[in-house]
């Protein structure tokens, strides 16, 4: 499995090369990042610690619903070079910390993390905990480097027997688009927990016992929370465990697994940035919080109708209603083939969460009809759907949002399945697809916007087999299908049509729409002594 491999370390620059795709030169970053690293730190660096971003190519909006997902690691990535300090005579505390990065407006930083307690003498079992100051409520560059430094120190130097960590300095570029929806926060926690675990040896052990992939997985999920990310781990998932050439299935349930897809040969991925960025504090509660509530609400009242059992408050999920339908075994799930079957007849179930005496054309409920279709009373729904989160609706979609999550899912699995099969459509078949979840995303689960409705539909004029939003929506990125052939012509039409991009310079634009193949995952370059 995947998840069980070691975290690769590679000796051989023309070696890692190969490995994380051909649609963009890496060299030339690599060695501008090592130069730069030896004028500001006056010697090589040791490590060099990659960690991609994502796209995800088909299940939006359906993981924290616990159905699986398609993402796959991009060519974009974030670089830590990193070495222990070579601050000379100048006694720093353990585990001092310069971190410098490569852009501009990013300021050099420097931090030390803190024992929280010093009761550390009275054996060698003591348990020691450190602390690094990370203001979640403003969150700056360096907070994603702490978060990855948590980890390592809670992990690797808890022990009071253990030697504390070395000093390091470490400088970090990056070119996956903050803000795009292409995960660029999670690669930079991988990344910078890579970097710490490198530098103080963690990671010199041989394949047979080195930390895996799934291990690092866990690790940055964890990480991650430091700033106030509740993750489920596709973003990290993608970002360790993918593969050349492929695509990553990642499942939730029962839980967290990850299996490689094969994308089919000439397939090329061109990813368009909308320029509409969703403030999320702002928006959260009419748009992604209020879309999480209007599905496990959902799930419970589609539960209720289908006089299926529900904990008093369980916040039972959409896949949980299915496999309970079935009478599921948790130790023994569902087969793909199984899942897509009771898919599929969910399209009939769903219509008992349309309201009954709405409005024509109304498919929405009043929060008093959403709290009544649960079983629930109010103080009770409001303990186990509104105590934690804040919306704003005036009807809750439950019909449509079920309808995207178990239309979308299906989707997943018959991406995966044409993949596996690659019929001699493949192209039309996946890009239908991709169209389909786009459709969905706009009409059922009210996640895209104009500019991403207007730049699918330029894409798909320009010659994409498919093109959907990627990442949460509401602004962000499009992601497009297209022929390898094709793809220069593509980028030059969708440029010269999508009017925001015709203020920017050249080179802008090769930040907003640029193509891609599936990359490897997350590994370290270790310099040769």
């Amino acid at each position: 499995m995947a998840a069980l491999a070691p975290i690769p370390i590679y000796t051989s620059l023309s070696e890692l090369y190969d490995n994380l795709g051909t649609a963009a030169s890496h060299a030339p970053r690599w060695n501008n990042l090592i130069d730069e690293f030896e004028k500001r730190f006056g010697g090589k660096p040791k490590y060099i610690a990659r960690a991609p971003g994502r796209v995800n190519l088909i299940g939006e909006h359906i993981d924290y619903a616990l159905f699986g997902v398609q993402p796959m690691a991009v060519e974009s990535d974030i670089l830590i070079a990193c070495a222990p300090s070579k601050a000379g005579s100048v006694q720093l505390e353990p585990g001092h910390v310069v971190a410098q990065n490569l852009a501009k407006k990013y300021g050099p930083q420097a931090f030390a993390p803190l024992l929280q307690s010093d009761k550390l003498a009275a054996s060698e079992d003591a348990v020691r905990a450190w602390k690094l100051d990370i203001d979640t409520k403003e969150l700056h560059w360096e907070s994603y480097v702490k978060a990855g430094y948590y980890g390592v120190l809670n992990e690797y130097f808890a022990s009071s027997s253990s030697a504390p960590p070395v000093p390091v300095d470490l400088l970090v570029t990056g070119s996956v688009p903050a803000g795009s929806g292409l995960s660029s926060s999670a690669a930079m926690v991988v990344a910078s927990t890579l970097a710490f675990l490198s530098v103080n040896g963690k990671l010199d052990e041989p394949e047979t016992t080195r930390l895996t992939k799934g291990a690092l997985v866990g690790m940055a999920m964890q990480n991650e929370q430091r700033v106030g990310v509740n993750s489920g781990g596709m973003d990290q998932a993608a970002s360790v465990i993918s593969t050349p050439s492929a695509a990553l299935y990642i499942t939730f349930y029962p839980k967290l697994a990850a299996d490689p897809t094969p994308l089919p040969a000439g397939a090329v991925f061109v990813i368009a940035n909308s320029l509409v960025v969703s403030d999320k504090a702002v928006t959260a509660k009419f748009n992604y919080n209020l879309r999480v509530v209007e599905t496990l609400a959902g799930a419970r009242a589609l539960a209720r109708a289908l006089n299926l059992p529900v904990g008093p408050k369980e916040k039972i999920t959409l896949r949980e209603v299915v496999g309970r339908l079935v009478k599921e075994d948790k130790e023994k799930p569902m087969s793909d083939a199984e899942l897509r079957d009771v898919l599929v007849r969910m399209d009939k179930e769903i219509e008992a969460l349309k309201p009954k005496n709405a409005p024509e054309g109304e498919l929405g409920v009043t929060l008093d009809e959403m709290i009544e279709l649960t079983g629930l009373s109010k103080e009770e729904f409001n303990d186990v759907y509104l105590s934690w989160v804040e919306v704003e609706a005036t009807r809750f979609q439950l019909y449509k949002r079920a309808k995207h999550v178990f239309s979308e899912a299906l989707r997943v699995l018959q991406f995966r399945d044409t993949c596996l099969q690659s019929p001699p459509d493949v192209f039309a078949k996946l890009g239908a697809l991709m169209n389909e979840s786009q459709k969905s995303c706009a009409e059922d689960y009210n996640c895209s916007c104009k500019e991403l409705d207007t730049l699918t539909r330029i894409a798909r004029e320009a010659g994409a087999w498919g093109s959907r939003l990627t990442g949460a929506g509401w602004g962000g990125c499009s992601v497009s299908l297209v022929s390898e052939d094709k793809v220069e012509s593509f980028i030059e039409q969708v440029k010269a049509k999508y009017e925001p991009y015709k203020a920017l310079s050249e080179e802008q634009l090769k930040d907003v729409i640029f193509a891609t193949r599936p990359s490897s995952g997350a590994c370290v370059f270790k310099f040769e002594e």
